[in-house]
């Protein structure tokens, strides 16, 4: 693992991290560089075990895992004070990283949670369930090619498959073991918002962000964080599905840039 700076012109400027959802590819986010970049210098890495050359991870792979990773990286490049944004897992990654600002003597200035959640939806784990089977049981390609029908609105996938296609593609020649896939896939399931997270996030502005057409996390779970988190922003989508930084790219930047800016 290693971290990607994308500096800002202003060499004083504050860091953004942001961390990705269960693919774990810094690529995600480019849609959001460029104009995170105005004001910040934006920091993106590839998560563990997410390519075809990784090494297996261990059966009891965790959020906690994730976060302590990021957090070393963070710190061995000297940034200790920083606004961080997750997709999804990497929601939950921020969460478990503000427990440890005490004992690392670090700054978490604002936390933007994508489509996240405080407590698996039964919902959800029923994608990830039939998820779990194709993999398991028809191969990566089978994965690769359903994901879609869980990320994004069946109309952008009408006028995007062919751009659809060359990043499934893409994928599949860079698919990680399916022993990473499946640990991830239990990690990202086992998280759960407990009394310490509510505890050391009553300090940290929080936006949440979801997308009411999102078929692989309910609106609703997003609803239920912030009440979980009452001094909590929630800006709500009628459209875009969980993936939303791709399907309503310039609506999404314009929420997490005007929220990062008044913090």
């Amino acid at each position: 693992m290693s971290l990607s700076i994308h500096l800002a012109a202003q060499t004083d400027a504050p860091y953004v991290v942001l961390s990705s959802g269960l693919g774990g590819h810094a690529s995600f986010w480019n849609p959001q560089i460029r104009v995170l970049q105005q004001h910040f210098h934006v920091v993106t890495y590839d998560q563990e075990g997410c390519h075809s050359d990784s090494e297996l991870l261990p059966t009891s792979y965790s959020i906690d895992h994730m976060a302590g990773q990021i957090l070393d990286l963070l710190i061995n490049d000297g940034i200790r004070e920083f606004h961080f944004i997750g997709h999804a897992l990497g929601g939950h990654i921020g969460m478990q990283l503000a427990t440890y600002q005490a004992e690392k003597k670090f700054k978490l200035l604002s936390l933007t949670m994508l489509n996240a959640w405080g407590e698996l939806d039964a919902h959800t784990q029923k994608c990830f369930e039939a998820r779990t089977s194709l993999l398991v049981n028809s191969g990566p390609e089978a994965y690769v090619r359903a994901q879609a029908l869980f990320l994004y609105p069946p109309h952008w996938i009408s006028t995007h498959i062919d751009q659809l296609t060359e990043a499934e593609n893409r994928q599949l020649l860079d698919f990680p073991p399916i022993q990473n896939v499946l640990a991830r896939l239990q990690a990202v399931q086992a998280f759960k918002l407990n009394e310490e997270h509510q505890q050391v996030l009553k300090d940290v502005p929080i936006h949440l962000i979801a997308n009411q057409d999102d078929f692989l996390v309910p609106y609703q779970r997003s609803q239920q964080l912030q009440q979980c988190l009452p001094h909590s922003y929630l800006s709500l989508l009628d459209t875009g599905a969980h993936a939303s930084t791709v399907t309503e790219t310039d609506q999404v930047n314009q929420l997490i840039f005007s929220f990062l800016i008044s913090t």
